[in-house]
């Protein structure tokens, strides 16, 4: 007498039947599938054994079921993504969620090179120059009212020119006597120093640092010897071809100050009056 061969969970024979074996224990056809296969997620019923079967974060579907959310495509050959448990195509994830280009309108898929700015986006073959309609990408450009161009072409157009290096103004600078310069540019014309950020005068239209100008061109004050910049206080006293610094208009003699006051020059000397009287 031959060796039984049954189903592990029924006990009815396996012969000339088909089984599957399951954790080493052979099973007839319905019971494998009542007790294993896995129930899909969206239509609820048994997967069975002969059912293509698709899985997707812990969650089974047969294949025919593996859909879009949206739209009912199929989504077994189709890139996809999930939104609370749903299963959407990337084509109606896009359409809902993902940013138009400002340029040609469409879509600017998930993992595409893109380029944002000022809460616009576009393809980086959709941001062009407004001038040369040569792609930017991702080479600096510069904004002008709702149009973006190239460094080239905005310096060629619209950027003022450096009095000095006549090359483009970009940023920055300095305007003076209606000219602009680049700050390195605004030197003075002595010593050659930078003047932006800096006290400076000029002699005509030409500028001069503080220095080179007292050194060149500025009085001599007769009290103390030194340069009448107009820089400071700024204020000074004028008499007879002699300049003074206000705080050194005083008295040769008693050295009390003379500004507003009643003065007497005597020889190469000037006088309060009460020194005056004194002689």
């Amino acid at each position: 007498m031959s060796d039984r061969f049954d189903c592990k969970n029924c006990n009815e024979s396996l012969y000339g039947r088909k089984y599957i074996l399951a954790e080493d224990n052979p099973h007839c056809i319905p019971c494998y599938d009542r007790l294993y296969a896995n129930t899909c997620q969206e239509c609820k019923e048994i997967i069975g054994h002969n059912a293509k079967e698709l899985f997707y974060e812990n969650r089974h579907y047969h294949e025919h079921c593996f859909r879009c959310f949206r739209c009912d495509r199929s989504l077994a050959d189709e890139p996809f993504t999930s939104q609370d448990d749903a299963l959407v195509c990337s084509d109606c994830y896009c359409n809902e969620f993902s940013s138009k280009c400002v340029a040609c309108d469409k879509t600017v898929m998930p993992g595409s090179r893109m380029l944002e700015y000022d809460g616009s986006t576009w393809h980086e073959d959709c941001f062009a120059c407004h001038a040369c309609e040569k792609p930017i990408g991702t080479e600096s450009f510069i904004p002008d009212k709702n149009n973006y161009y190239c460094v080239p072409c905005y310096e060629g157009r619209f950027a003022p020119q450096c009095s000095h290096c006549k090359k483009a103004l970009t940023k920055g600078g300095v305007t003076y006597k209606d000219e602009v310069w680049h700050k390195e540019c605004f030197l003075c014309t002595g010593c050659k120093t930078p003047l932006a950020g800096q006290p400076f005068t000029s002699q005509g239209e030409t500028p001069y640092c503080v220095k080179c100008f007292s050194t060149m061109y500025a009085k001599k004050c007769a009290g103390c010897n030194t340069a009448i910049t107009g820089f400071g206080d700024g204020k000074y006293v004028s008499f007879q071809e002699r300049q003074w610094h206000q705080p050194c208009f005083k008295c040769s003699r008693c050295s009390v100050s003379l500004v507003g006051s009643g003065f007497f020059p005597d020889r190469d000397l000037i006088l309060c009056t009460d020194c005056n009287n004194e002689d």
